[in-house]
């Protein structure tokens, strides 16, 4: 038996090298994070509070405070029904191994985070795609998946609110996306990160839990929260599952740490959550009129659905030149980072961060309109 050739997470390598090199990165899926300080004081706390916390093992699968306040934000969830992570990215992986073998066939919901494409192909497990419609604003073929889900099909992966388009499913859309997991008998893994991060209303957007005995919910500090450095995300969903899991998690982290633990729990609690989402549906908000209002200067140079959610729009340009190509010219030639469309398996888009203090996002479209004149002869 050979080894496949292994498949790199092409966008998170890319990010990994150079968000931090460049002046301006624009190729961040959250709003602007929060210091310490803004966090604690958020919460009536100050630096104080956290040192007698003590930086020990904390309870593996999370402690029973931060589970309890997680579970609170799904419909009929315990502390039982909640394992927490490193990040959504180690509640994804611990999903696919646990629930797939290689052989097994996963159907995925494009475009997506590609994360679960990545650790599906990298473990033998069968890839089918079904497809969101431009066309239709981002909504998902529900006929398409109707087809690529079969008696062989052991998950379905969808992102919702999505990543890159920011489009949040229907309640109808939903129903029939679990009706298609019932016919099958396949798990149903939502990553559902971005619920909080609404940009046209205050309701969080519904979650998968609850819909279907077979659902994963997976969730994360990093997008709604502006938490991304805590590294801490969740899987909720049943018990036993979570426990195969958790199981499987004592072999690759063990545990997040003790004070992410502890800041977690203060961000979720029932006084503060709210503020942190008012704060970053506030800087969604505000920060969109910005790149909305660039485009339109540039005539029919872009095409957008605008994204009810997330801090990020995924834009569609009329210039004949690969993503890939564009976005390492603008990184080299005018040190801004934003990602490739071909990241999500869509060539011919770029997805854009505005979540951001207004300055900071003017100066790195200001780069990219330089580049955009430069390359005005290739338009296409």
């Amino acid at each position: 038996m050979t080894r496949s050739e292994f498949q790199p997470f092409v966008m998170e390598w890319m990010m990994s090298k150079w968000e931090n090199v460049v002046d301006v990165n624009l190729s961040e899926s959250g709003v602007h994070p929060m210091t310490l300080t803004e966090l604690l004081e958020l919460g009536g706390q100050d630096l104080g509070s956290v040192g007698d916390v003590l930086i020990n093992y904390p309870q593996a699968n999370g402690t029973v405070e931060l589970r309890e306040a997680i579970a609170a934000l799904y419909q009929g969830a315990t502390p039982d029904n909640v394992l927490v992570t490193v990040g959504a990215a180690e509640a994804n992986f611990l999903a696919l191994t646990t629930l797939l073998e290689p052989g097994d066939e996963a159907v995925i919901m494009l475009p997506n985070y590609m994360q679960v494409w990545g650790i599906a192909k990298n473990h033998g497990f069968k890839v089918r795609e079904c497809h969101l419609s431009e066309d239709q604003g981002w909504a998902p073929d529900l006929a398409g998946l109707e087809a690529a889900a079969a008696s062989k099909t052991k998950l379905i992966a969808v992102c919702n609110p999505n990543n890159p388009t920011g489009r949040i499913m229907t309640g109808s859309e939903m129903d029939a996306v679990v009706a298609v997991a019932e016919r099958t008998g396949a798990w149903l893994l939502a990553d559902e990160v971005y619920r909080g991060a609404e940009r046209e209303t205050d309701e969080d957007t519904p979650s998968f839990y609850g819909r279907y005995d077979k659902v994963l919910a997976q969730g994360s500090m990093s997008k709604a929260y502006g938490l991304p450095g805590l590294r801490v995300g969740w899987s909720v969903g049943p018990a036993k599952t979570l426990d195969d899991m958790w199981a499987r998690h004592e072999y690759t982290t063990i545990a997040t740490t003790a004070l992410s633990n502890h800041l977690t729990a203060l961000a979720l609690s029932e006084s503060l959550r709210p503020k942190i989402l008012a704060r970053t549906r506030r800087y969604i908000r505000d920060g969109f009129p910005v790149p909305e209002e660039w485009m339109k200067s540039h005539g029919d140079l872009f095409q957008l659905v605008p994204p009810q959610a997330a801090a990020i729009a995924f834009v569609r340009y009329r210039i004949d030149i690969n993503s890939s190509e564009l976005v390492e010219r603008l990184r080299d030639e005018k040190s801004v980072f934003i990602i490739p469309g071909d990241h999500f398996g869509v060539d011919g888009h770029l997805r854009i961060s505005y979540g951001l203090p207004h300055d900071y996002l003017r100066d790195g479209l200001d780069r990219i309109h330089e580049m955009l004149v430069e390359l005005e002869p290739a338009r296409a």
